[in-house]
């Protein structure tokens, strides 16, 4: 029975029966569940804008043009559940929120670090020069 590369790509032979990927071919789920995680539509612009220093709710939407409110709050409570990101409310006449990376958080920061460097590379910005 021959299997070709299209077979291949969606799990079949060419008689329609399900083949095993071979060994080690699977994608790792711990690895997959990280790139759902910071691939989420902005996720990784907040990460950046943490890495540099902690900062306030406005700083961050300042940061992140185009980026509304609710969807940046929504972000960070989920970065903040997957203990990536903590909260700070600061005392003060109105309170104000601020935002840092946890020690899990800063572990990303060379990943995110190299994947900015391979953007630039490749100019991946979608602005041609």
């Amino acid at each position: 029975m021959e299997v070709t590369s299209a077979d291949r790509a969606i799990g079949t032979t060419s008689l329609g029966k399900r083949h095993d990927a071979p060994r080690g071919a699977q994608v790792c789920p711990d690895y997959h569940a990280a790139v759902e995680m910071i691939g989420k539509r902005w996720t990784g612009a907040i990460l950046w804008a943490l890495t540099e220093r902690p900062r306030y709710f406005v700083e961050l939407s300042l940061a992140i043009p185009g980026l509304s409110d609710r969807l940046l709050s929504r972000r960070l409570r989920e970065l903040e559940s997957e203990g990536l990101v903590e909260r700070s409310v600061h005392a003060g006449g109105p309170a104000r929120v601020s935002y840092s990376l946890t020690e899990k958080g800063h572990a990303l920061e060379p990943a995110i670090r190299e994947l900015r460097v391979w953007a630039k590379r490749w100019n991946c910005s979608g602005v041609r020069s």
